[in-house]
């Protein structure tokens, strides 16, 4: 059986391949347990339910994001995520866009800017 840590990184490769490995162990230079927690909790735990599909999940964490407003480095990676599990370009854009709604232009403006480059970095992968 896999502890929930190897279950989390797991389900990190899936979502960002390499970047995966690349993101703990930039967090873990800095703090060896809040790397930990990250992939624990919403990749060995959340990600792992099964209620809601791997597409929907990293929709969800661009729609989150963008409210937030202050988390470009993880949209576009999530963006990136998204494209990796099925989601489509138009698919993410009309998340970002349906979030002008609850986050307002200049937070939706800056999302689609790192959205965007998330998709470039994977479709360039993919040539």
């Amino acid at each position: 059986m896999t502890t929930t840590y190897e279950q989390g990184m797991s389900m990190l490769r899936s979502h960002f391949g390499d970047r995966a490995d690349a993101m703990v162990e930039k967090l873990g230079k800095i703090s060896s347990d809040f790397a930990d927690i990250n992939v624990t909790f919403p990749f060995g735990q959340l990600y792992q339910r099964s209620v809601l599909d791997q597409k929907t999940r990293e929709l969800l964490a661009i729609a989150a994001i963008t409210c937030l407003g202050a988390g470009t480095p993880q949209l576009r990676l999530h963006a990136y995520g998204a494209m990796n599990v099925g989601a489509t370009k138009d698919e993410i854009f009309e998340v970002i866009i349906q979030m002008i709604a609850y986050a307002g232009f200049p937070f939706a403006t800056n999302a689609l800017i790192a959205a965007s480059e998330g998709i470039d970095d994977w479709e360039h992968e993919q040539d």
